[in-house]
């Protein structure tokens, strides 16, 4: 008899285990179950997901070729239709498209993306300020140090080599920039200053746009503009753009440290910094039953990678290095998909996508029964009835990565938004699809017009052969002759000509261009088109136009601010508190805002009405109700400065006010100047006293202005009429 054949076959791997007597055979091979059951729900997911996407992709399919200008392979034409032209309308009206988003978003030279303490602030005081009655023993004021110094321009300032650093309104002895704060921090006095003019911060506005600088610095440092920008095309030509992160990222400083010897050595250094990136829409699968990131239970992320890429994986925090050996050992298992034969040009080789793997990235939740299986560490207070949120890394039947979400709170890093909003769908509907019809129809009747033009525009011959000698050529060249039958009546040969239709092609073609305008809300005339006509002729008219047109994109990033702008904002306010090492000094509850829809028009605005207000409070009835260093301090900030930089406090204010007037009476300018006009003095004279007899006055000569002055009366020593006395 023979022996029984022990061997499991696990999964689709086809790996063969060899069981042998012994318990830990048994255990080997139960977690191998485990872990390819883990697998298989994961697997299941994601044909579900996408499967559930087909619709989807055959739009993007249809979108892609007409932004291209190629008809779909599966277009016959008829051997009567000798043209093939494809007008790319789409193609302008995507980049349009495109073009204004880019121009609100990144056109005012800041990220939109605001944040502002709430109206009612918890956990700090609406107002502060700084007691100068009675300051910090061992500190002066600035007021004080001013009257020691004997030189008034003298005053230290940070980085200028003196021994004083002023800070906020007082002067201090250099040390450690956060002693300094606690200093400043500690000196403040919760509430509204009694005095109008005396220093006065808003802790929780502070905080609030330190925290907002700090994400405008991560951005544009991890180059996240680009990565936008990418979003932003797919979101005008397929209709969603997708980003993902922030997440973690170790940038590489570039820093070389010189010895004693004068060599320098190279000495890179490590930083965590968050980092967003661009994900496509071809390797995005959601939960087939969510229609946005928030209602999403699970999100799938496709990788297609090389071996160098897999084998970097090992590398990166909580990857299992034995499973990708193994998952490499077993060699590539990347398949292209139907849609990426579509996307790739007739000149590509065919083995695409040979030497690769596919490696699935997933995000979403899992029975915590099932974590606990494979070894995955959870909370004490998860029960095995729970769900957890999860982050789990998947290739060749293998789990790269199993960990818990690493967010708090836990979120899924992704963020999609929509140009034109689907609200039964996930993914939103784009310019290129908006206009398919009309692009259709265009293409029809230009092509009609083309092969009607190439017939109407040669002759075609009617000849009567009966009618003329036999065995002639029938080419057709100037000065041919022909031969004819003698006495047979008629004309042999008659030159036929078509009629031209390409004009009625044309108008057609013309009006679902019109048409093609109204579909996707972007006017011919907002992105070049000449010959305008009607109103557009002057600039007011066109300015009513492009008014009106903008209504349209005003809709488009309100959807930015709603699902792209507003949560990554508050992604990166949530990894600044969580993972940043340096202290933040954040007090109060903030508030994360995008302003994006309205950025420029706000601001703009904000500023005229603040520049009103300040020409207003120049009355002098006024003047004493208005704090004026906090006016000047939003009227910067609403153009876009920074208020630290470039403004004084009330005390530095001061300072300088006294150090402009004595700049101003030293050179004859200021109040101690006295009347303009009037010299200092005269040679010969007294010290700002003229000669005897002589007028300095504003309207005579001899102030050295030019002008006829007085006219001298009658009895005068000037007048003309009386002779000067001995």
């Amino acid at each position: 008899m023979a022996e029984k054949d022990n061997s499991i076959v696990l999964g689709a791997d086809n790996l063969y285990f060899q069981e042998v007597a012994g318990e830990d055979s048994r255990i080997l091979t139960l977690e191998e179950q485990l872990h390819n059951q883990f697998v298989g729900l994961i697997t299941d997911r994601y044909i579900a997901a996408q499967q559930a996407r087909d619709y989807d992709e055959k739009r993007w399919i249809t979108g892609y070729h007409n932004y291209r200008g190629m008809y779909p392979k599966h277009v016959k034409f008829r051997e009567s239709e000798k043209s093939r032209v494809f007008v790319k309308v789409t193609k302008t009206k995507v980049l349009a498209a495109y073009g204004q988003l880019v121009d609100v978003i990144f056109g005012a030279g800041k990220f939109p993306i605001g944040i502002s303490e709430t109206r009612m602030p918890e956990g700090s005081s609406e107002y502060a300020h700084l007691d100068t009655a009675n300051p910090l023993p061992g500190i002066e004021t600035s007021s004080q140090q001013f009257e020691k110094k004997k030189n008034p321009f003298d005053v230290g300032y940070a980085g200028d080599g003196k021994d004083e650093i002023k800070k906020a309104g007082s002067t201090f002895t250099k040390g450690p920039q956060e002693d300094i704060d606690a200093i400043v921090k500690d000196s403040l006095t919760p509430g509204s200053s009694p005095i109008p003019n005396m220093f006065e911060v808003k802790p929780a506005q502070a905080a609030a746009r330190r925290m907002e600088k700090l994400i405008h610095d991560q951005i544009e440092e991890s180059n996240g503009s680009s990565e936008i920008r990418s979003a932003l095309f797919e979101a005008a030509l397929f209709g969603t753009g997708i980003v993902k992160g922030p997440f973690n990222f170790n940038k590489t400083l570039n820093r070389w440290e010189e010895a004693e010897d004068g060599t320098r050595t190279y000495s890179p250094v490590e930083v965590r910094v968050p980092r967003i990136e661009f994900v496509s829409i071809w390797d995005f699968f959601p939960d087939p039953n969510a229609t946005s990131i928030a209602e999403c239970e699970y999100v799938f992320h496709r990788h297609k990678m090389n071996k160098s890429q897999v084998r970097a994986l090992a590398k990166m925090p909580y990857f299992d290095k034995d499973a990708i050996r193994e998952c490499m050992m077993m060699g590539p298992n990347y398949e292209p998909e139907d849609y990426e034969h579509e996307l790739k040009d007739d000149q590509r080789s065919e083995d695409y996508g040979s030497g690769q793997y596919e490696v699935l990235e997933y995000w979403g939740i899992m029975d915590a029964e099932y974590a606990e299986q494979i070894g995955m560490e959870l909370p004490e207070d998860v029960d095995a009835l729970d769900e957890v949120q999860i982050n789990a890394w998947v290739c060749n039947g293998k789990i790269l990565r199993a960990v818990v979400n690493p967010f708090t709170p836990h979120r899924i890093p992704y963020h999609a938004f929509s140009y034109e909003r689907n609200p039964y769908s996930f993914f939103g509907i784009g310019v290129a699809e908006n206009m398919d019809d009309s692009q259709k129809i265009m293409n029809g009747h230009a092509r009609m017009a083309i092969d009607n033009l190439a017939l109407s525009g040669s002759l075609v011959f009617d000849v009567d052969e009966s009618a003329l000698v036999g065995g002639q050529s029938m080419e057709i060249y100037p000065g041919k002759i022909f031969r004819r039958q003698a006495g047979v009546p008629g004309q042999a040969i008659n030159g036929l000509k078509f009629p031209n239709t390409s004009n009625e092609n044309m108008m057609m073609f013309d009006r679902f261009r019109q048409l093609a305008d109204e579909q996707t809300g972007i006017p011919s005339y907002s992105h070049g088109q000449t010959g305008v006509q009607s109103m557009t002729r002057t600039a007011s008219g066109m300015s009513m136009l492009l008014g009106a047109a903008s209504l349209n994109i005003k809709t488009v990033i309100k959807n930015l601010d709603d699902f792209l702008l507003r949560p990554l904002g508050e992604a990166y306010f949530q990894w600044n508190m969580q993972f940043l090492d340096s202290k933040l000094n954040v007090e109060g509850d903030l508030e994360v805002k995008a302003t994006g829809t309205n950025s420029l028009m706000q601001k703009e605005v904000r500023s005229q009405r603040l520049t009103m207000f300040l020409q207003t409070a120049q009355n002098p009835a006024i003047a004493p109700f208005i704090k004026i260093n906090k006016l000047i301090s939003e009227l910067a900030y609403s153009l876009e400065l920074d208020p630290e930089e470039i403004l004084n406090d009330p005390e530095e204010a001061a300072v300088m006010a006294q150090i402009i007037g004595m700049q101003n009476a030293g050179q004859g300018t200021g109040p101690q100047a006295g009347p303009a006009g009037q010299q200092p003095g005269v040679m010969g004279s007294p010290e700002g006293v003229p000669p005897e007899g002589q007028d300095l006055g504003v309207t005579g000569t001899g102030g050295g202005n030019i002008g006829t002055g007085v006219v001298p009366q009658s009895g005068e020593s000037e007048f003309s009429g009386t002779p000067r006395a001995a």
